[in-house]
């Protein structure tokens, strides 16, 4: 995915603030991860929370915040999507 300038750069995790769990859809333990906070209206990374549908940048990680979970979509960095 290419970075768009209005996704925010959030940097990495840090895990002494709030954070919700990041996950892969195509992982099996997704649904696992969902479970641990069902429909959540809002994700939180570094004590920020952004509402449900929101993309971010950590680093060169693009996240989508899915009812309290992100997911990764993929590459920021056009050059390795």
């Amino acid at each position: 995915m290419k970075q768009h300038p209005s996704i925010p750069q959030v940097g990495a995790q840090d895990p002494e603030l709030r954070n919700s769990p990041v996950a892969d859809e195509e992982d099996e333990d997704t649904d696992v991860v969902r479970q641990q906070v069902p429909g959540e209206p809002a994700c939180f990374f570094n004590g920020t929370s952004y509402p449900h549908g929101t993309f971010v940048a950590s680093g060169s990680q693009v996240l989508k915040c899915s009812y309290g979970v992100w997911v990764d979509e993929g590459s920021s960095d056009p050059r390795n999507p």
